[in-house]
């Protein structure tokens, strides 16, 4: 948790943006995974968590605009919540900790928002069940209305200032990512032969919980890289495997960080492994030399699919004209996904409160190419303070090489008797992740080994 200033500071300029009305905030519940008393571990909601710093369930606040009021709604622990849970701060000593003065019950809040029915009430659209079933008791809203009236000038409003990291944040994701590449640091130092897969994932877990923290996201830790996101752990690793691990930390802050590796279980990568392999990695460079205020993180999109074209055309996977190529999407047959998305509180920040608002704005329009485009998140222009990830790739995925080779789609682009030797090659992927600066970038936290020497290099020191 921030100093009390932090919070105030964020509510008082948010308070400035709004015109009137109240602002509505529901935090999260506890979440049980098979009965009541057996939880999920808690996480708060990211929004709740930057405006209140209350990192606790059952909570609600409101910041009542026209009378210019900050409350937090809550109850006190029970005696049967001590026994279980032990001695806790009073609500009111955790809400002056976030600068907030006003405490009333929880049930308070249905009676607050019931009595000022008649007025603008603006509200975040809810991901979670239980929020959607408050908002409807509370708001006396049918279900299905819920999504159609969400508060679009609260949305606006947050995403303007969650976007641009403070000194405070950005030193928390220096950290974050930092042991981010802790994890796969020791997978990379760890992975041999004849292990599984869940047993490299639990060391990176272990390194993420040990600094603190917890993971940012399900670890992806897999010989089957062509799964985008592949969470099975189950299988054998073998000695001419390649193994793509995408994993991240969370700090005790929630800040998030995210990184990925692609590293052969040999000491070596195999010629055919070491071509792929660099292609990806060119374009992940060319991507990240695209980055300082006033880019487009679309055209940085474009600048990675150009160069796996290039790449893919000189190993005779694609022909002609690859600017038209690209231009249709016949690159996407290799790079399905986007080249980023924003983090910060949430590893793809803000995904929540709409992509239209978080990666794309009314200059920039997200386009529904298939593949690709329809999966990049991030499109708009650069400014400083976006913290974000670069993470282009190459996919080989059999399903759909043969869909598109029996369509015969992008004949004109695509070799596919030349792919059919790929078919089984899989996928990697190396993903950093930047701030942009008031006159570039800077990668955030500590470096990963990732040109094929120093990944030869420390694979040859195991």
């Amino acid at each position: 948790m921030f100093e009390a200033k932090v919070y105030q500071e964020r509510r008082k300029k948010l308070k400035e943006t709004l015109g009137s009305g109240i602002l509505l905030f529901l935090g999260n519940e506890e979440s049980p995974m098979n009965y009541f008393d057996n939880v999920y571990h808690f996480r708060q909601d990211s929004t709740f968590l930057y405006f209140w710093g209350m990192d606790y369930p059952s909570l609600g606040a409101v910041i009542d605009l026209d009378e210019d009021k900050e409350i937090l709604f809550g109850d006190e622990l029970s005696i049967d919540m001590i026994v279980w849970m032990g001695t806790q701060p009073t609500l009111k000593d955790r809400a002056g900790k976030a600068g907030i003065n006003e405490v009333m019950s929880y049930s308070s809040l249905h009676e607050y928002l019931a009595k000022n029915k008649k007025r603008k009430i603006h509200f975040l659209p809810p991901y979670r069940y239980e929020n959607k079933i408050k908002l409807h008791q509370m708001l006396d809203l049918p279900i299905e209305k819920i999504e159609e009236n969400k508060s679009a000038e609260f949305i606006k409003a947050v995403v303007a200032q969650r976007e641009i990291k403070s000194a405070e944040e950005i030193v928390e994701l220096d950290k974050a990512v930092s042991i981010s590449a802790d994890m796969h640091i020791a997978a990379m130092k760890m992975a041999r032969p004849g292990m599984k897969e869940s047993e490299v994932a639990a060391r990176i877990q272990e390194v993420a919980v040990a600094a603190g923290g917890q993971l940012s996201f399900p670890i992806i830790c897999t010989i089957n890289g062509q799964t985008l996101h592949n969470h099975y752990h189950g299988n054998t690793i073998g000695e001419n495997d390649l193994l793509l691990v995408d994993a991240g930390a969370e700090t005790d802050t929630h800040y998030a960080g995210d990184l990925s590796h692609t590293f052969p279980i040999n000491s070596k990568f195999t010629m055919k492994q070491k071509e792929i392999y660099q292609i990806a990695l060119n374009a992940h460079n060319a991507a990240v030399e695209m980055l300082r205020p006033g880019n487009k993180m679309l055209d940085v999109h474009f600048t990675a699919a150009r160069t796996i074209s290039e790449g893919m055309k000189d190993l005779g996977l694609m022909k002609g004209d690859l600017d038209e190529a690209v231009r249709q999407g016949a690159h996407a047959l290799f790079f399905q996904c986007g080249t980023g998305h924003m983090m910060g509180l949430d590893v793809h920040d803000m995904e929540d409160l709409g992509e239209q608002y978080v990666g794309y704005d009314e200059n920039i329009k997200k386009e529904t190419q298939l593949f690709g485009l329809k999966s990049l998140r991030l499109g708009k222009e650069l400014k400083p303070g976006f913290v974000f990830t670069i993470e282009p790739g190459i996919y080989f995925i059999p399903e759909l090489i043969d869909m598109w080779k029996a369509e015969n789609r992008f004949a004109d682009f695509i070799n596919y008797d030349r792919v059919e030797e790929y078919k089984g090659w899989g996928g990697c992927r190396s993903e950093e992740d930047f701030l942009i600066t008031e006159d570039g970038k800077r990668l955030l936290g500590k470096d990963v080994p990732k040109t094929i020497e120093d990944i030869e290099e420390i694979r040859s020191n195991i």
